[in-house]
C-alpha cells in the first residue's frame, strides 16, 4: 500500500508502497526516530482531538508543538493530543483503533492506504463539511487522489516528486546536447552512451519486493492496470509496446543485467560510482551524492521527470483524514484544514523541504529557480515543483496491489529471461490476478 514515510529517500521509492515502500519513501536525507509520543495533556473536560502523524517526531516536535499552540490559543478549551505513530506500525495501529471504535479524529495517511478503507466506508464524507472554495485552493489533481467514486474521504497534505538526475559528463562523451525526457528518447541514447563511454544509460528494478517505478513506467506508457471492478486491464496493446521496450533494452544489453536481481539501491550505486547516466530519484538525493560522490556531483544536473506518450508525472502524496467515528467531526474538520492551509502548508514544506499541496503555497518564490547561480538543490526543488499540473498517483488504489507488482515483474523477468513470449506472459499475469480477486471477493 502507498505509505510513504518523511523520510524521503531514494530507496522508497517509493517506497512509494507501504508494501509499496517507494518505497517507498527511501523515500532520503530527513532520518527521524521512530518513537511515539504525546505532547498536549488531556483537556480537563473540554472538547480534544487526538491527532496522529507518522514518524515526525523528533525532527518536527517544535513544529507541531507550536501549530497546536497556535489552534488551542484561537479555540479556547480544545486541546490537540499529538501522538507520532513508528512508520511501520501505522497501519495495523489504525485498523485496530477503527475495529474497536478507538480511532483518532484525524490521522496522517496516504492515498493508497486510506482510499481502501474509505471503500468500507471508514472516513468522514468531506464533501459534506467543506465548501467547494475551500477544496478549490488545492492542487485539483492532488485533491482528485483524496476521492473515491467521486466522494471526498481526505484532504491533502504534503508531496514529493522525482526527478531526473543525470551525468553531464557521460551524456556529452555520447555526444547527448540534453537528457532525455521521455522513455522513448532514453531507449534512443541508450546505444549512444553504451558505445562511447561503455556505462549504461539507466538502472530500473524488476525485483517484485522493491520499487514500484517500473509498474508505474507503464502508466506513463499508457497501459490500463486494473478496470473498475478491479480485473487486469493490461493485456492490451499497449502493455504489449511496454513490455516489448523493456524487452529490447535488456536483450541489447543496453540495461544492466542487475535489473533482474538487484533493487533500487543499485541503481544508486551505479549513478554515484558513475556507471549510469540517467536516475530518477528525489531531490533530496542530490545532498547525499554530494556526500558520497562529490565528483559526480560535480557533473550531476536536474531534468524533469521521464514519462511516455501519456505525459504523466508521479507523485507521492500525504494527506490527513477524519475517522467517521470521531465525536467532533467539526473541529476535527477544521484542525485538519488548518494544518494544510497556506501559510502552514508553506512552513511545513520549507521545513522538511517538500513540496505543498495548495496553488498558493506551491506559488511561492521558495519554489521557484531564481537565478542561474541557484545551488543544484534549489534548481531541484524548482523542478520538482514545476511538475505539479501534470503530477498525479500513477498505481490505482486496489487492495493487494503490491502482488500485481509481483504479478507482472515475475512474467516481464520469465519474457526476458526467454521463458516466455510476451503475449504468453500478459495473458499468464491477466489469469493469475484475476484468480486472485475472484477468490479475495468470495471470502469476503
Amino acid at each position: 500500500m502507498n505509505l510513504i514515510p518523511l523520510n524521503l529517500t531514494p530507496l522508497t521509492h517509493w517506497l512509494k508502497w507501504g508494501p509499496l515502500r517507494w518505497v517507498c519513501f527511501t523515500l532520503l536525507g530527513l532520518s527521524l526516530t521512530l518513537l511515539p509520543g504525546c505532547f498536549t495533556p488531556p483537556a480537563p473536560g473540554g472538547p480534544e482531538i487526538e491527532f496522529w502523524t507518522m514518524q515526525l517526531q523528533p525532527k518536527f516536535t517544535d513544529y507541531f508543538n507550536q501549530l497546536i499552540q497556535e489552534f488551542e490559543a484561537d479555540h479556547e478549551g480544545v486541546r490537540i493530543r499529538w501522538v507520532d505513530v513508528p512508520w511501520t506500525a501505522m497501519q495495523s495501529r489504525i485498523l485496530t483503533s477503527i475495529s474497536a471504535g478507538t480511532a483518532p479524529d484525524v490521522v496522517n495517511l496516504n492515498p493508497d492506504f486510506a482510499s481502501q478503507l474509505a471503500a468500507r466506508n471508514a472516513w468522514l464524507d468531506l464533501d459534506e463539511k467543506i465548501p467547494p472554495e475551500v477544496k478549490e485552493q488545492y492542487l485539483p489533481n492532488i485533491w482528485a487522489a483524496t476521492t473515491v467514486d467521486g466522494q471526498s474521504f481526505g484532504i491533502p497534505w504534503y508531496l514529493t516528486s522525482r526527478i531526473t538526475i543525470y551525468n553531464q559528463e557521460l551524456l556529452d562523451q555520447a555526444g547527448i546536447p540534453r537528457p532525455p525526457q521521455t522513455f522513448a528518447e532514453l531507449a534512443e541514447i541508450a546505444p549512444a552512451v553504451k558505445q562511447a563511454t561503455g556505462k549504461y544509460a539507466f538502472f530500473i528494478t524488476m525485483v517484485p519486493e522493491d520499487s514500484a517505478e517500473l509498474m508505474e513506467s507503464m502508466v506513463q506508457m499508457g497501459v490500463e492496470l486494473v478496470d473498475d471492478q478491479g480485473k487486469a486491464a493490461f493485456n492490451t496493446p499497449a502493455g504489449k509496446a511496454a513490455f516489448q521496450y523493456w524487452l529490447d533494452l535488456y536483450r541489447q544489453g543496453l540495461i544492466p543485467p542487475q535489473v533482474l536481481t538487484e533493487g533500487h539501491r543499485q541503481g544508486i550505486e551505479l549513478y554515484q560510482s558513475g556507471q549510469s547516466a540517467v536516475l530518477m530519484s528525489s531531490p533530496e538525493f542530490l545532498n547525499t551524492v554530494a556526500i558520497n560522490s562529490p565528483d559526480i556531483a560535480q557533473v550531476s544536473s536536474v531534468s524533469t521527470q521521464l514519462t511516455g506518450d501519456t505525459g504523466k508525472k508521479n507523485v507521492a502524496v500525504m494527506n490527513l483524514v477524519i475517522p467517521r467515528s470521531t465525536d467532533q467531526p467539526d473541529l476535527a474538520v477544521e484542525f485538519a484544514l488548518f494544518v494544510t492551509n497556506n501559510t502552514n502548508q508553506l512552513a511545513f514544506a520549507k521545513a522538511a523541504n517538500v513540496l505543498p499541496s495548495t496553488i498558493a503555497a506551491l506559488g511561492d518564490p521558495f519554489f521557484q529557480e531564481s537565478n542561474a547561480d541557484a545551488s543544484p538543490s534549489d534548481r531541484a526543488r524548482a523542478v520538482s515543483a514545476s511538475q505539479m499540473t501534470q503530477a498525479e498517483v500513477l498505481i490505482p488504489p486496489v487492495a493487494d496491489v503490491k502482488q500485481l507488482q509481483r504479478t507482472l515483474y515475475e512474467n516481464l523477468q520469465a519474457v526476458l529471461l526467454e521463458r516466455k513470449t510476451i503475449d504468453q506472459a500478459l495473458t499468464d499475469a491477466e489469469e493469475t490476478w484475476n484468480q486472485r480477486q475472484a477468490s479475495r471477493n468470495a471470502n469476503q
